[in-house]
């Protein structure tokens, strides 16, 4: 299918490659079919988009939290995920969405609303943790920079 998006232009996606949320994504209950996009300029690195195959204009940057936070480990009420099939670890994904304000420094990612994506069923569900674990707002700017310069 093709779409026609705000920040990537026109593109093709093919049909098995759309991820389908059944219950929408926090804040946005009647977005339910996205893409996973990674910017072919850049390969495939940090960032990457979810973009809505319903709404062109909306597309929400997304990373892997063991990128910025090694010991991400939260723990999901399994009748949370009862949505997504039967799930095998290695074939589950796991991305955070990442805020991008206009002072780059303060950039973060949001360890408390994960997106839990069954990779085999292309089904996903976006879940709250629990408890005060994990942030809101994880400042990620200066982890991202120590590890491009090798640190």
């Amino acid at each position: 299918m093709k779409i026609s998006t705000k920040a990537f232009g026109e593109i093709e996606i093919a049909d098995d490659k759309i991820i389908h949320f059944p219950a929408g994504i926090i804040g946005f209950p009647e977005l339910v079919d996205f893409a996973l996009i990674h910017d072919e300029d850049r390969g495939i690195g940090a960032i990457h988009w979810l973009q809505s195959v319903q709404e062109p204009a909306f597309a929400m940057p997304v990373m892997d939290p063991l990128l910025v936070k090694l010991d991400y480990n939260p723990e999901v009420d399994d009748e949370l995920l009862k949505p997504l099939g039967k799930l095998d670890p290695a074939e589950t994904l796991v991305m955070v969405t990442v805020t991008v304000p206009s002072d780059l420094k303060k950039m973060s990612v949001n360890l408390r609303g994960p997106i839990i994506i069954n990779a085999v069923e292309k089904k996903a569900c976006q879940v709250i943790i629990e408890g005060e674990g994990y942030q809101v707002k994880f400042p990620i700017y200066d982890i991202l920079n120590a590890k491009k310069a090798g640190e």
